[in-house]
């Protein structure tokens, strides 16, 4: 199985490295577009032009079996028309846990953060719609302008970081918020220093083993027999950290640039 992953930058590869826990037999390439990064500040028009740039990138050069969208954002705006293009692809996107946050609250008090995209789309308000009618529930909704960037910039736990997300965790702490939703995969990487300003241990709801076993079992209905090693492939359309690739990974994986 050939798989095709991207996302604007460094965040799709906490999906990736859940990937490496699940997935094996297969060619993995990643693609951090962080020429056109942060998607969360794009108009949902530009973010379908690069997400169908990228996957037809996918296909005429690695010819793809798989596609995960590994960006919420992008999810929100292209995953519809990347499936009625590409019927014949196995094509996963990456949504907002709402649903298991839901299930595992003690409090009932739910914290959402994630980009001002994704928050506006029609995805994250029909999950919401969905899901927070079954239990009593208060959301506690924080768009997270910049906190990309910082990721993207190696300042995971600088001061900078951490006083924006106090601004932004301050009610939900004074609230008994005891689950929080990373609505971005890019989130996932300061998940220490959220617990850290909220001074508490949380249910942090990320989605990179869930799309993993959904592409296992997308995958061997289609005959992948998951057996051997997992090849991976990195590459961005721009400069990126090396070293939080390497961190992320748990290895040193060469990135080549390349131009989409």
């Amino acid at each position: 199985m050939k798989i095709g992953v991207f996302d604007s930058g460094l965040g799709g590869l906490t999906v990736v490295q859940a990937m490496t826990q699940v997935i094996k037999g297969a060619e993995l390439f990643y693609i951090a577009d962080t020429k056109n990064a942060p998607y969360g500040e794009k108009t949902p028009e530009q973010i379908l032009k690069f997400s169908l740039d990228i996957t037809q990138y996918f296909i005429d050069t690695h010819q793809i079996d798989a596609l995960i969208v590994a960006c919420n954002t992008a999810t929100s705006a292209a995953i519809k028309m990347l499936r009625e293009k590409y019927p014949e692809l196995i094509i996963i996107g990456t949504e907002p846990g709402i649903k298991p946050a839901i299930e595992q609250t003690s409090t009932g008090k739910v914290g959402v953060l994630a980009t001002p995209a994704t928050l506006k789309g029609d995805k994250y308000q029909q999950l919401v719609n969905i899901h927070a009618t079954h239990k009593e529930v208060t959301l506690f909704e924080q768009a997270c302008p910049g906190l990309v960037e910082q990721i993207e910039k190696g300042e995971i736990d600088s001061l900078e970081t951490k006083e924006m997300l106090e601004s932004w965790l301050h009610p939900m702490r004074e609230n008994s918020v005891d689950t929080i939703v990373l609505g971005c995969t890019h989130y996932p990487l300061v998940g220490e220093v959220i617990e850290h300003v909220m001074q508490r241990r949380l249910n942090l709801i990320h989605t990179g083993e869930a799309i993993s076993k959904r592409l296992l079992t997308l995958g061997q209905e289609k005959g992948h027999s998951n057996d051997g090693d997992l090849k991976i492939t990195l590459y961005s359309t721009d400069t990126i950290d090396k070293q939080i690739v390497s961190t992320i990974l748990g290895k040193q994986i060469e990135v080549e640039q390349i131009d989409i």
